[in-house]
């Protein structure tokens, strides 16, 4: 009885946080946009430009990317994810299950590479000098301007 008693207690610590031991807790995930040479934030810090490819960390709630490019619309995407199919190997084990969830390694990215288009920005206008007055005895100077 003392023997199945320790095998459980080393097979239970032994399957802890399986899916964080075998699967880690970030993806890599490829971006491309067109036109290139956006810049992609995931939580509001700058990861790269496009395009590029960026270790992104795994977590249980919505990942967010913010995909910003001067002169195109701001878009905002949600990463898609699934379940880890290696967390099941916790089994009954809840220290497993919540060391798993607490590294992210309870999910994973479903999609490792977002292609996306850009739309130009509509509020952006272009705005042509039709004439320039400086006085310098001021130091002030005056921009005429005709909308196209």
């Amino acid at each position: 009885m003392k023997k199945c008693i320790i095998l459980i207690i080393i097979t239970s610590l032994l399957t802890t946080s399986c899916a964080t031991i075998f699967t880690g807790t970030k993806d890599r995930i490829w971006f491309k946009t067109n036109p290139a040479g956006a810049t992609i934030y995931i939580n509001g810090i700058e990861q790269c430009k496009t395009p590029c490819s960026t270790n992104v960390k795994r977590k249980v709630g919505d990942t967010d990317v913010e995909i910003k490019l001067d002169s195109y619309e701001t878009r905002i995407i949600q990463l898609d994810k699934e379940f880890n199919i290696v967390s099941v190997i916790n089994l009954g084990n809840l220290l497993g299950w919540a060391i798993d969830a607490a590294s992210g390694a309870l999910m994973k990215y479903d999609r490792r590479a977002y292609d996306l288009d850009l739309t130009k920005d509509k509020k952006t206008s272009s705005i042509l000098p039709s004439k320039v007055e400086i006085d310098t005895n001021n130091k002030i100077a005056t921009v005429y301007t005709q909308t196209k």
